[in-house]
């Protein structure tokens, strides 16, 4: 992956972690107005996610590089999006556009740092679709 530089918005946490995958998967816009997306097609999804805190833990890491790539690499990596219980085809809300995508990986990601002692949180997530498509979420409260 060739390096690239993400936004982030300014925070005031003494350390920011970034971590940069991709995952190949599935999936389908169930809409009427979704177009060529109502038919089941597959991307390479490059993601990067922002983590900030102001304490490392007792291995000296804010978070372990490895979980947080095995927390979602693992579970969507040449799946179906439409299949995993995060998604639904019967609301908007939940259909796995990038934007949903985008924010359910935000949640799989801020609700293990909440297990985490030194309580790091998810500041965005940044998620390429395309070449020229992407998506960023950011909470409207840091860790919420």
């Amino acid at each position: 992956m060739m390096q690239q530089i993400y936004p982030v918005s300014p925070h005031s946490y003494a350390y920011e972690l970034n971590k940069d995958f991709h995952f190949a998967a599935a999936h389908y816009i169930p809409h009427e107005d979704a177009g060529k997306c109502k038919v089941t097609h597959g991307h390479t999804y490059f993601t990067n996610i922002t983590i900030v805190g102001d304490k490392l833990d007792d291995t000296g890491f804010l978070v372990n590089f490895k979980a947080i790539k095995n927390l979602i690499h693992k579970r969507f990596d040449h799946e179906t999006l439409n299949q995993d219980p995060a998604f639904s085809d019967d609301h908007a809300e939940l259909f796995p556009t990038t934007e949903v995508v985008a924010r359910t990986i935000y949640e799989i990601i801020q609700e293990y740092l909440d297990t985490l002692t030194n309580q790091p949180v998810c500041l965005q997530v940044y998620l390429r679709e395309t070449p020229t498509s992407y998506c960023i979420y950011r909470p409207k409260e840091v860790g919420k």
